[in-house]
């Protein structure tokens, strides 16, 4: 079994089922038992929410903010809601309970660990692009691993640093690759954000 604490939130029948075969499950279960809306401790990762709980409280738990990871138990012939992070098609078998459960668990450890905060903006590696607000503009691995070492480095990083962590060049090579990609990723954020201070720069180098 791994070390997963699921809240179940549902109707009887949906509830006792998964109960009854608690000891095939992967995960511990715990039923919210007076079908309450509410948000997960630290000790819930994830929430399997029955559609009829689902629709009763769609408000709530479609927010972002709102619980640890939620999985959508349907009926309906559906395979996306708006910040629901998974969805099982009922009626379903305890292997395929088990796998989509392990892999949105997976997933959504990967994309977790995929993104980096810089300032106001989050960084996905995973989807290789940067957004705030809501409003994104895609970016080369190489601005990705640019912005990487900016995010590491307090002090401002030199020209002859940047060609030699992100492209493996000697410090002799010719800086205006350098130069060239931070010009088209500042002229990318400026672009779509307006932001003329995304990236400074000084007689020491370059800096977030």
């Amino acid at each position: 079994m791994h070390d997963l604490n699921v809240l179940i939130s549902g109707p009887l029948s949906f509830t006792a089922t998964l109960n009854e075969l608690k000891k095939h499950l992967k995960f511990k279960i715990i039923l919210n038992e007076k079908n309450t809306i509410l948000t997960l401790s630290e000790k819930i990762e994830i929430h399997l929410i029955h559609e009829n709980f689902f629709k009763k409280n769609q408000d709530m738990l479609t927010k972002k903010k709102f619980g640890g990871i939620k999985i959508l138990a349907t009926n309906s012939d559906i395979n996306h809601v708006e910040n629901i992070d998974g969805i099982i098609n009922l009626p379903t078998t305890i292997n395929e309970l088990n796998n989509i459960i392990e892999k949105v668990v997976a997933k959504k450890k990967f994309n977790k660990n995929s993104s980096i905060k810089i300032n106001d903006y989050l960084l996905d590696k995973n989807e290789k692009k940067i957004s705030k607000n809501n409003i994104f503009v895609t970016l080369t691995e190489k601005e990705i691993q640019l912005l990487e070492l900016l995010l590491k480095n307090k002090n401002p990083v030199s020209k002859n640093v940047i060609l030699s962590t992100v492209w493996n060049y000697s410090t002799d090579a010719d800086t205006h690759t350098v130069e060239t990609h931070i010009y088209r990723l500042r002229k990318k954020i400026h672009d779509k954000f307006y932001d003329e201070d995304f990236i400074l720069n000084n007689k020491n180098g370059y800096s977030l």
